[in-house]
C-alpha cells in the first residue's frame, strides 16, 4: 500500500465497499481485478497494523507489570 496516512478503521471501511461491490448482482469484470488487489494490499496492511499494534500492547502490559 502507498504511504498514504490510513487508519484501520478507513482501510476496513474500504474493504467493506470492496465487499458489497464483489457481491452486488452486477459485478464489473473490468474492475475485478483492480478491486481484488486493493482489497489484498488493504488486508495486508491491516495484518501489519494489527500485528505492530498487537506487540505495542504487549510491551506496554510488560512495563506496567514490571513497576
Amino acid at each position: 500500500m502507498a504511504e498514504e496516512k490510513v487508519t484501520f478503521q478507513a482501510a476496513m471501511e474500504e474493504l467493506e465497499l470492496i465487499l458489497r461491490k464483489l457481491d452486488g448482482e452486477e459485478v464489473n469484470i473490468d474492475s475485478l481485478t483492480v478491486d481484488l488487489q486493493r482489497a489484498s494490499e488493504l488486508i495486508e496492511w491491516c495484518r501489519s497494523r494489527l500485528e505492530t499494534t498487537k506487540v505495542e500492547v504487549e510491551r506496554i502490559v510488560t512495563d506496567l507489570e514490571d513497576q
